[in-house]
């Protein structure tokens, strides 16, 4: 089996479409890739950031639901997605901006945990580069410490043996760990990391991940 380039993308749900966008390219400098409708209910809008060139592994989208309540992620669902960043001064950057624009982050040696304005978990992640950075231009974020596309996703696990057949028999992931897992193809790769999910129920809403 040819080896995965990783996460081609990630989809999530959010209630304010205006926001989002706000947040999205003015805070965390994606760029607006284009702005369409869901294709299996048009009535939903349906954003597509990314770098610059609207590259694979790193297109975070959106579907609006305007005004639906906040969700909850729980067992079977990703709760926190990964960008890499190039090291500890683009780690250092991305905590005093987003304390300027009023967003909490908690430092962990090589990562800076925080959530976006609806809930929705994100971590940055220094690392040395193994992969070409997937860049877009924002005149307040030097390029050298943007955001260089996807490092992988953190979800809460809900049937382990299942899942591990399905990310290995499946798709080709090797597993790192007793919880992790990487695919790494020619160009590109992604973890795939499996954390003990909460007793709360799961519950879908703004701020959590679609697929």
């Amino acid at each position: 089996m040819k080896a995965l380039n990783g996460i081609h993308h990630i989809s999530a749900i959010t209630a304010d479409a205006t926001k989002n966008v706000l947040f999205y390219t003015g805070v965390m400098g994606l760029r607006l890739v284009k702005k369409t409708v869901n294709q299996d209910n048009p009535a939903v809008y349906h954003l597509f950031y990314a770098d610059e060139d609207g590259s694979p592994g790193a297109d975070l989208t959106f579907f609006e639901y305007p005004g639906l309540a906040r969700g909850r992620a729980g067992a079977g669902m990703i709760h926190r997605i990964a960008f890499r960043v190039a090291g500890d001064e683009a780690l250092e950057f991305w905590a005093g901006r987003l304390a300027s624009s009023g967003i909490d982050s908690v430092r962990e040696e090589d990562r800076l945990r925080f959530d976006d304005p609806e809930g929705l978990g994100f971590e940055l992640i220094a690392e040395a580069p193994r992969d070409r950075p997937l860049v877009a231009r924002h005149p307040e974020i030097p390029p050298h410490l943007a955001l260089r596309g996807f490092a992988g996703v953190r979800a809460f696990e809900s049937r382990r043996h299942a899942s591990h057949e399905f990310l290995t028999e499946t798709l080709g992931f090797e597993g790192t760990g007793s919880d992790s897992y990487e695919s790494r193809g020619e160009t590109r790769g992604s973890f795939y990391v499996y954390d003990a999910a909460p007793e709360a129920r799961a519950l879908g809403g703004s701020g959590t991940v679609h697929h």
